[in-house]
C-alpha cells in the first residue's frame, strides 16, 4: 500500500475511453470521489457516442468527447484543451492512450494497470506498465477472474483513505442516466405488464441460440406478458431481433414489441424502470437494467461474473459473485451460467475469436431460465 495522500484536488478528470458499459461502471467511483472531495469540480473524458450513460449525472460538470481514432488535428486540439487543467486524473482504463491523456491533463494520476487475460503477469505486460506506474501516484492491477470491475475502479481511491476498507463499508450503487420519455407510439403499445429482452451482445460469442429465445418468448407470451425486444442500432443487432421474430408464431408475435434501434440510452432506462423483469446477455444494457433496479436475469458464458456481473445496487463489500455457479442471485440480480468445467474461460468463445459460438451458452437450456423467471416473478 502506498502512503496515504492528503491531496485535495479542486479539479478532477475521470477518463474512460471504451464502451458505454465501461462508462456506467465508473459511476460508483464518481460518487465515492464526491464523498471525499465535496467541493471539487468533476469532468469526464470518453469517446463520442459512448457517454449517454452519464446523462443527467449530478456530479459531472463537463463531459469531454473524443474520437476513438482521432487524427493529428483532433489530438492537438484535445491536448490544448486538457493541458494541465486538472489537479488529478483517474485513469479507469489500462490503455496507453488513456494514460497519455491523464499525463497531459493533470499534475497527479491514479490508474488501472492491465495484465495477462489469464491472470498471469508476463514480462511484456510488466514492460508496458512500467512507464504508467512511473507517472502515477498509485495504481491498481486488473484481475479478470476474482476482482469485480467496480471494486477495481473504487480501489483507485485507496491511496486517499487512511483505512482503505472504508471504501467498501457502505452500500455501493451504480447511477443510471436520467430517463427520457418513450415515443408516443412505443408508449401506446405497452398495454399490460411487460418483460424487456435484450438478446444482442457486442460480440457473437456472447449470444444465446435463436431457438432458445423463441422458446422463452413463447413461454412469456403464454404467461400473459408483453415482450419488448431491445437492441442497439448496429446492423447485426437489428438482424438478430428480426431473426428471432421470424421464428415466432403469429399469436405470440402479437405480444412482442420490437424497439430495436429506436431508443436512446436514457429512453432505454425509462423502458427498463417500467418492466417487471429484464432478461439479457453479457452486455451494457444488462448493467443499465441492474442500475435501474429492475429485476434482472443475465446469461453468462465466457465472461467471469466475478469480474463483470451486473452490480446489485446497495451491495456492501468487494465481491457480490462466485466465479462459477449454474445459478446465483444477489439482490434482484440472477446470473445463470452454462455447464462445463471450462466455464468461465474468459476467451472469445470456444474458438477464441469474436465470431465464435460458446458451447456453454448453447447448452444453457431455456428450462433453466424459465425456472429463474418463475422465482423472480413469485418474489416480486
Amino acid at each position: 500500500m502506498s502512503n496515504f495522500s492528503t491531496l485535495k484536488p479542486k479539479k478532477v478528470l475521470f477518463i474512460a475511453t471504451r464502451q458505454i458499459g465501461d462508462v456506467l461502471v465508473t459511476t460508483p467511483l464518481i460518487s465515492k470521489a464526491r464523498e471525499l472531495w465535496p467541493d471539487a469540480e468533476f469532468h469526464f473524458l470518453g469517446y463520442k457516442g459512448k457517454l449517454d450513460m452519464l446523462k443527467g449525472n449530478p456530479e459531472i460538470a463537463q463531459v469531454i468527447e473524443t474520437s476513438d481514432r482521432p487524427g493529428f488535428g483532433e489530438y492537438l486540439a484535445l491536448f490544448n484543451k486538457l493541458f494541465q487543467r486538472y489537479d488529478l486524473a483517474l485513469v479507469t482504463q489500462p490503455s496507453d492512450r488513456a494514460y497519455l491523456y491523464g499525463l497531459v491533463a493533470a499534475f497527479h494520476r491514479v490508474g488501472i494497470l492491465g495484465g495477462h487475460p489469464q491472470g498471469m503477469a508476463n514480462d511484456k505486460s510488466k514492460q508496458q506498465n512500467a512507464w504508467k506506474k512511473f507517472i502515477s501516484m498509485y495504481t491498481v492491477d486488473v484481475d479478470y477472474f476474482s476482482q469485480h470491475v467496480i471494486t477495481e475502479k473504487l480501489r483507485l481511491l485507496e491511496v486517499f483513505f487512511r483505512n482503505p476498507s472504508e471504501l467498501f463499508s457502505k452500500p455501493i450503487t451504480v447511477t443510471p442516466p436520467i430517463g427520457e420519455p418513450l415515443t408516443p407510439i412505443i408508449a401506446g403499445e405497452l398495454t399490460q405488464p411487460y418483460v424487456v429482452i435484450h438478446p444482442g451482445p457486442l460480440t457473437a460469442y456472447k449470444r444465446w441460440p435463436l431457438a432458445h429465445w423463441q422458446h422463452l418468448i413463447t413461454y412469456l407470451a403464454k404467461r400473459g406478458y408483453q415482450v419488448v425486444l431491445s437492441a442497439s442500432p448496429a446492423k447485426q443487432d437489428l438482424q438478430l431481433n428480426h431473426d428471432i421474430l421470424s421464428l415466432l408464431d403469429e399469436e405470440v408475435r402479437k405480444q412482442v414489441i420490437n424497439t430495436a434501434g429506436k431508443l436512446s440510452i436514457p429512453q432505454a432506462g425509462s423502458l427498463l424502470r417500467g418492466a417487471v423483469l429484464y432478461i439479457g446477455v453479457d452486455t451494457s444494457i444488462t448493467h443499465l437494467a441492474a442500475a435501474c433496479n429492475t429485476p434482472t436475469i443475465t446469461l453468462f458464458g465466457a465472461t467471469p461474473p466475478s469480474n463483470f456481473g451486473p452490480w446489485p445496487n446497495g451491495f456492501i463489500g468487494k465481491q457480490p459473485y462466485q466465479l462459477r455457479a449454474r445459478s446465483q442471485t444477489v439482490g434482484n440480480i440472477t446470473i445463470l451460467q452454462g455447464p462445463g468445467e471450462c466455464v468461465p474461460c474468459r476467451k472469445a468463445g470456444c474458438l477464441d475469436r469474436a465470431d465464435s459460438n460458446s458451447e456453454c451458452l448453447d447448452l444453457l437450456e431455456p428450462a433453466q431460465v424459465i425456472e429463474a423467471i418463475e422465482t423472480v416473478l413469485v418474489n416480486n
